[in-house]
């Protein structure tokens, strides 16, 4: 499963897998910053920007709210089937920070602080609706529960630009 970006594809294609599009995965909606460097956003637009960083609410971009992005994705995550297997979905990096959001509780204001390098590696186990982030170096001792893995994995640098951020992927096991 994979997220309906060009950048999701090209990873699953590179990874290999034939994912269906999930649409629950798809990358924050930029509106009219998308494509665009966040310091050519933050020079047109240095008012809307520090909204955009600091209230997950905002929106002056047009687009989807960071709130918006976080209940999508976490409701994507409650209704993961327990008895559906071993899944892989390819997602941006901005859904995998929103899940994390969700797995840790945290408030949506924490999800810019959420930094994600290439190759970062982490690992959500989670039972009852409630989630634990460890390193996947751990993803060993999994316990009862369903487990989402979340390998990163960058293959295209754009990512440092508004709505190309593609390239990360979780994995989600029962």
């Amino acid at each position: 499963m994979r997220s309906p970006s060009a950048g999701s594809a090209l990873t699953a294609a590179a990874l290999g897998l034939e994912a269906t599009v999930e649409p629950a995965l798809r990358d924050i909606d930029y509106g009219t910053w998308r494509g665009r460097t966040a310091a050519g956003i933050a020079a047109a637009d240095p008012h809307g920007y520090s909204a955009w960083l600091t209230d997950p609410d905002a929106a002056p971009h047009g687009g989807e709210t960071v709130h918006q992005l976080c209940r999508r994705t976490a409701h994507w995550l409650r209704t993961l089937p327990v008895d559906s297997g071993r899944v892989l979905a390819v997602a941006d990096p901005a859904v995998v920070q929103a899940l994390l959001v969700h797995a840790l509780s945290a408030p949506v204001r924490l999800f810019g602080r959420l930094r994600l390098p290439p190759l970062f590696v982490v690992c959500l186990t989670g039972c009852d609706g409630d989630w634990t982030v460890r390193s996947a170096d751990a993803s060993a001792d999994r316990g009862p529960g369903r487990h989402l893995s979340l390998p990163l994995t960058s293959l295209d640098p754009s990512w440092r630009t508004a709505g190309d951020r593609s390239g990360h992927y979780a994995e989600h096991a029962a």
